[in-house]
């Protein structure tokens, strides 16, 4: 039996299965982008495909943390969007 790789929640700390998660990535030249295939290059941190996750995350602000740098709320926008739209 192949093991499924875990990883945590940047929002709700939850352990879950890397697939069932949304990867942010923070590549060399400091551009964090939504990593949809899950194999993109840079640093990387997961999230629930949930609202609720993004704004626990946003205001306890554990993506800054994870990618030790300020955030541009362009990118919290742009996640909204992709939850919103997986919801459909």
């Amino acid at each position: 039996m192949k093991k499924i790789p875990q990883r945590t929640c940047i929002g709700c700390k939850a352990k879950k299965d890397k697939k069932e998660l949304i990867r942010i990535v923070k590549n060399k030249e400091g551009e964090i982008t939504i990593d949809r295939t899950g194999k993109m290059q840079g640093r990387g941190a997961y999230i629930c495909d949930d609202i609720t996750c993004l704004e626990r995350a946003i205001k306890t602000k554990s993506l800054e943390r994870s990618f030790e740098s300020p955030i541009d709320e362009g990118v919290y926008e742009n996640l909204r969007g992709v939850m919103i739209d997986n919801k459909k």
